[in-house]
């Protein structure tokens, strides 16, 4: 499969089909729950930032939100205070439709916040990506961190991987 490009080697041990996207369910998705916005694995993964795939699409709602999920796609739902949920919102198109994402610094804020809910693994696997990308902006990561109060345990967990 390797040779004829079915599938690639994202690590030892671990392959990823070629043709795959998981960009097939966004769209899906941002319409079962409108005003949702993509977040965790769902975000990590758009990004590049894990090699986890997602089992479940993670998706980012206001505290006073009422959503009725339907049993397919799996939809894994994060209430979240309106500052926090304000925060970081970016959009992308899948298919031609918009869909509302956290941008990248906010995606690995969510992973230093959640780091006890999610592991510490996936966390530092996110982290470390991060800090490899030149795309990178580590002032407005510094800013989220601040506003989502995390700023000294993400301070302690980036430095030594710069």
């Amino acid at each position: 499969m390797l040779n004829n490009n079915s599938v690639s080697r994202v690590k030892r041990g671990l392959y990823r089909l070629n043709d795959f996207t998981h960009d097939n369910s966004f769209v899906e998705v941002s319409n079962i729950v409108p005003g949702g916005i993509l977040c965790m694995i769902s975000a990590w993964s758009y990004y590049n930032l894990t090699t986890t795939i997602p089992h479940e699409n993670h998706v980012a709602v206001t505290q006073n939100k009422k959503v009725r999920l339907p049993n397919y796609p799996p939809i894994k739902l994060y209430y979240l205070s309106e500052g926090f949920y304000q925060l970081g919102i970016t959009q992308i198109v899948v298919d031609g439709m918009p869909v509302k994402i956290y941008d990248l610094e906010k995606s690995v804020c969510d992973a230093i916040r959640f780091r006890n809910k999610l592991g510490l693994d996936i966390t530092f696997e996110v982290v470390k990506n991060y800090v490899g990308r030149k795309d990178r902006d580590f002032n407005k990561l510094t800013n989220y961190a601040r506003l989502l109060r995390i700023d000294k345990i993400a301070q302690d967990i980036i430095m030594p991987m710069i």
